[in-house]
């Protein structure tokens, strides 16, 4: 039986992994393997661009705390976020830098193997309550 919290934790981590997926690697390049997200492209917006994915990089990691990360992760996290903001501002190479390091996806992966080292029935769940779902359609 499922608990509330366990419930919101699901939400929280299908949200997070959502989020993550868009602002980096939602669109696939054709005729490539590679994937691009919203967070390059927002950040050909001069000025403001970066900090606005910066801003959602750091509503993710808000999200990833309610899982009781240490804090050598969350620094890790916060790390990804600075870098790629801080190069990000560099026109061009800072859109080419953000296409290819993906700081969303390198925490979400964080994220993933603290989940698996201290909660793995966790990811059961979420499997199982995406199958769920999935059969509802």
């Amino acid at each position: 039986m499922k608990t509330t919290d366990t419930i919101k934790q699901i939400a929280t981590l299908k949200k997070i992994r959502r989020l993550a997926r868009l602002l980096d690697t939602a669109i696939g390049i054709p005729g490539t393997k590679f994937r691009i997200g919203l967070d390059p492209i927002l950040g050909l917006i001069p000025g403001g661009g970066d900090l606005i994915t910066a801003a959602f990089s750091l509503y993710l990691l808000f999200l990833a705390t309610r899982f009781g990360l240490p804090g050598e992760k969350i620094n890790k996290m916060l790390w990804n976020i600075g870098l790629e903001a801080l190069v990000g501002t560099v026109p061009l190479f800072g859109d080419i830098f953000d296409a290819y390091f993906k700081s969303n996806i390198r925490n979400l992966e964080i994220l993933e193997s603290h989940l698996h080292q201290v909660n793995p029935e966790l990811e059961e769940l979420a499997k199982t309550e995406v199958a769920s779902t999935a059969s509802l359609k």
